[in-house]
């Protein structure tokens, strides 16, 4: 028994090409926009790269414009195949690949889910690499002269600005590290002397961080040199007074950022998902429908159209026996060539 039977006439036919005509249309734009939404995002990694770990987080970006041109180009090819079947005479051309057709369609929706998927789960591996990126980023904060590492300075200044961040994790992680080039350093100061023989590796470590790090929307001047010293600031105390220096780690804002941008497209994905469906769907009613008219001849007289020919279980049940049958048929000639080779010796 046919799954989801309906019955058609001509009208309804030819209402059927006409609205799935407009609906691949408007799946085209829809995989214009995945295509759009997978360029924009690798753009946006390619602004930050030098504070990724790795390149691994260009995979998903790269799948989504991958995705929106395959989209683009079946969406196109199913819009001329319901506008020919308007016509049953020009339908006749893809009677013989319309199954294989709608079998790839079938496989491009599962792709679509599985790179939704990717887009939600991305968040973690995004928060490893960004880890590890901003932690080397800001060892090399302080080499300006070195090449290959001169822009690095700017580049934590601005994303420290723009996300209105500072340090990794928070601001206490520039304590942890020189950010300070050697260059404008004092070493005839008893205060940098002290500093750098204090520390075990020999370097200028100071309760500071950049100025990128200070929130201009404090009322009180950027107190970024000597944070943890109450007795170096006027009426300051470190542990209760609200800092006017960024304190969310810049490892976080930038996965609230990609993330939430990774989740919308992740929705957007879905929902090309759904229309996806539909025209496929639709497609089949189209195909089953003309394939059973009762007179070919007549494109006017009545057919039926149906999702799947037999049930779900069925259909399962008919592709199992198949891959069964198939298994067998490669064990009968893998034993018929080794009896081949064994009448040759």
């Amino acid at each position: 028994m046919a799954l989801m039977k309906v019955k058609f006439d001509l009208k309804k036919r030819v209402k059927l090409a006409q609205m799935l005509w407009l609906m691949y249309w408007f799946s085209i734009m829809a995989g214009v926009l995945v295509f759009s939404m997978g360029l924009f995002f690798k753009i946006e990694l390619r602004k930050r790269s030098e504070l990724m770990d790795n390149n691994e987080s260009h995979f998903v970006p790269n799948i989504l414009i991958g995705v929106g041109l395959l989209a683009c180009c079946l969406n196109a090819c199913g819009g001329k195949i319901c506008y020919d079947s308007l016509d049953s005479t020009k339908f006749v051309k893809w009677k013989a690949i319309l199954k294989p057709f709608l079998i790839c369609c079938l496989f491009f929706n599962v792709l679509l889910v599985v790179t939704a998927a990717m887009c939600f789960v991305m968040r973690i591996p995004l928060e490893f690499t960004l880890a590890e990126g901003l932690k080397n980023g800001m060892k090399y904060y302080k080499d300006t002269d070195t090449p290959g590492r001169c822009y690095m300075k700017r580049t934590l200044d601005l994303m420290q600005m723009e996300f209105r961040c500072c340090g990794n994790n928070n601001y206490k992680d520039w304590f942890e590290i020189q950010w300070v080039s050697n260059r404008y350093l004092d070493f005839s100061s008893k205060e940098v002397k002290d500093r750098i023989s204090s520390n075990v590796d020999g370097k200028y470590l100071m309760d500071g961080v950049p100025f990128s790090c200070c929130n201009p929307s404090s009322p009180r001047p950027c107190i970024q040199q000597q944070i943890t010293n109450n007795s170096a600031h006027y009426s300051y105390d470190h542990y209760t007074e609200e800092l006017n220096i960024w304190k969310r780690g810049c490892r976080d804002a930038l996965v609230s950022y990609y993330g939430g941008m990774m989740n919308t497209i992740g929705i957007l994905v879905l929902m090309v998902t759904l229309l996806q469906t539909a025209v496929m769907i639709g497609l089949q009613y189209v195909n089953t429908s003309l394939s059973t008219l009762v007179n070919p001849e007549d494109p006017e007289s009545e057919s039926e159209g149906w999702i799947l020919e037999k049930t779900v279980k069925e259909t399962f049940t008919d592709i199992m026996a198949k891959m069964k049958a198939m298994g067998k048929g490669n064990q009968v000639d893998e034993g018929a060539n080794e009896e081949g080779v064994a009448t040759v010796s």
